[in-house]
C-alpha cells in the first residue's frame, strides 16, 4: 500500500502565509491604487463619473457622517486599518526582511488560474441547473469605453469582496454563530448563501444595474458562493484579485 502525500513544508507554509495581512493586504494594495488612479485620472467624459457599485456604497456610508469628505474619510480608515493589521502580522513574523517575493508570485499565479477556470466551473453548475451556458450580461458595461470597463471591473474585485466577503459574509456568520449556538460550519454555510444571495440582487440596482434574468441571478449567486470560498479559504487578496481579473477578462474579450 503506496504512503499517503504529506504536504511539503513549503507548500504547507505558503498555504498559510498567504490569508495573513501582511501578504494578502500588500498583494491586493495595487488593486486600490490602480481602480483610484484611473477614476481620478481617466476623463470625465470616458467615465461620466462612473464607480463601482459597492465603492458608492461603502463611501457614502461615510458621507452621512462626514458630508462631503466622507470619501476622503472612508480611504483614510481603510488604509489605516490595513496598515494596522500588516504592522501586527509583521511583528509577529520576523518584519518585512522574512517576507518571501515567491509567495508573491504564486498569488500572482494562483489568480490568474482562478480567474481563468472561474466562468467554465460556474457557467458548468448553472448549465446544469438551468440548462443554459455562459457568462451573466454585462450589457449595461457596454455603453462604457474599455478603460472605464477595466477601471470598474478593477474596483468591483477590491470593493465588492470588501464588501460583500469581509464585511456582509464575515458579519452573517458571526449572528449565524448565535441563532446555531455555536456550530460554526452552519453559521458559515448560512452566511455564504445569504450574502451570495445579496451580492447577486445587488447588480441589478441603479442605473447601470442589469436587466433581471433567471439565467443571469444563478449565475451571479454561484459566483457569490464562489467567491466567498476563495476568500475563506485562500484569503482577501487572491479572493479580489481573482474577482478583478475575471471581470478584466470578460471586458477584453468582449
Amino acid at each position: 500500500m503506496p504512503a499517503p502525500v504529506v504536504p511539503s513544508r513549503s507548500a504547507s507554509s505558503y498555504w498559510r502565509a498567504t490569508r495573513q495581512s501582511r501578504y494578502s493586504l500588500i498583494f491586493a494594495l495595487p488593486l486600490l491604487l490602480l481602480y483610484e488612479g484611473m477614476a481620478a485620472f481617466l476623463p470625465m467624459r470616458e467615465t461620466r463619473g462612473v464607480r463601482n457599485g459597492a465603492d458608492v456604497i461603502l463611501k457614502s456610508v461615510f458621507s452621512l457622517v462626514a458630508g462631503r469628505h466622507g470619501p476622503l474619510v472612508f480611504e483614510i480608515v481603510l488604509i489605516a486599518v490595513c496598515v494596522w493589521l500588516v504592522r501586527r502580522d509583521l511583528q509577529s513574523h520576523g518584519g518585512f526582511h522574512a517576507m518571501r517575493g515567491s509567495v508573491f508570485l504564486g498569488m500572482s499565479v494562483e489568480s490568474v488560474l482562478l480567474a481563468l477556470v472561474f466562468g467554465v466551473i460556474v457557467g458548468t453548475i448553472t448549465a446544469r441547473l438551468l440548462g443554459v451556458f455562459g457568462a451573466a450580461s454585462i450589457a449595461p458595461m457596454q455603453t462604457l469605453d474599455t478603460p472605464t470597463r477595466i477601471m470598474v471591473s478593477l474596483g468591483a474585485g477590491l470593493y465588492e469582496e470588501l464588501l460583500f466577503r469581509v464585511i456582509l459574509v464575515s458579519a452573517l456568520a458571526l449572528l449565524a454563530r448565535r441563532a446555531f449556538r455555536g456550530r460554526p460550519g452552519a453559521a458559515n454555510v448560512f452566511a455564504t448563501i445569504v450574502g451570495a444571495l445579496l451580492f447577486s440582487t445587488a447588480h441589478y440596482v441603479g442605473a447601470l444595474g442589469d436587466q433581471f434574468t433567471l439565467q443571469s441571478f444563478v449565475f451571479r449567486a454561484i459566483s457569490g458562493v464562489f467567491f466567498s470560498a476563495i476568500y475563506l479559504w485562500r484569503g482577501f487578496g487572491i479572493d479580489a484579485w481573482t474577482h478583478a481579473l475575471y471581470d478584466v477578462f470578460l471586458v477584453l474579450a468582449s
